[in-house]
């Protein structure tokens, strides 16, 4: 009996493990977000990975259909395309953190974690003249000792309501997924990148940004960017 009551210990402490380092809504090893308020028909689209190439016809889409978004962004692209970096502030979209290089972060020791979030945290400073105030781990992955990271570089963390599975789907695949769960405060997850891969295909995330946006207007959705999904007053 006392192998079966430690092996049910043993069981219940690894999904506790599961859920804190994945669970969308989890704060047990940083402070978090996943939504906005359901009390509001605004939503958030946001794309992680970049700056990459393909960013800038992104930016143009965004552009066409007047729309705000938020950029999680890896500090070695930005460094790589500092220029595509400043084009997305530029256009009043908001840039989040998104690591230097986009490595898991479990299993890493705490100086590590510390050292990407801080290390993209300067260069995207540098780059667009704005610090972030958020912070997404690759991977949707957290770990111990990101809470101290996050807290000596003031930033919340930000997971998602909906992901859309953009490198993997094609694009009619990720308009069903994100219509079909789409609600009032929603936080979407697409990706303008692969991680820091040069010459990324994004491609279906492209051609399924111009099916969405006016989909979701048509359902009565405004699109605001994370800080103002936040601050349903902002």
């Amino acid at each position: 009996m006392r192998g079966v009551a430690l092996g049910g210990a043993a069981c219940a402490a690894t999904a506790l493990l599961a859920y804190a380092v994945r669970g969308r809504s989890s704060t047990l090893l940083a402070p978090s977000v996943y939504r906005g308020s359901r009390h509001h028909r605004a939503i958030a689209l946001t794309f992680d990975d970049g700056p990459s190439e393909g960013t800038n016809q992104l930016l143009e889409i965004l552009n066409r259909f007047d729309i705000p978004a938020t950029f999680f962004v890896c500090g070695m692209n930005v460094d790589r395309l500092p220029e595509v970096a400043r084009a997305t502030a530029a256009a009043r979209h908001e840039i989040g953190n998104h690591s230097y290089s986009h490595p898991a972060l479990y299993l890493r020791s705490q100086a590590f974690i510390h050292e990407e979030l801080s290390a993209a945290q300067s260069i995207i400073a540098e780059t667009t003249g704005a610090a972030p105030a958020f912070f997404r781990a690759p991977f949707g992955a957290r770990w111990f000792g990101l809470r101290e990271a996050q807290r000596r570089l003031n930033l919340l963390g930000v997971m998602w309501t909906v992901l859309g599975r953009d490198w993997k789907l094609p694009a009619e695949g990720i308009v069903r997924r994100i219509l079909s769960r789409t609600e009032n405060g929603s936080i979407i997850c697409l990706h303008d990148g692969r991680g820091v891969g040069r010459h990324p295909d994004i491609s279906q995330t492209l051609e399924a940004a111009q099916i969405l946006i006016p989909a979701l207007k048509a359902r009565g959705f405004v699109f605001k960017t994370v800080s103002q999904l936040l601050c349903p007053t902002h």
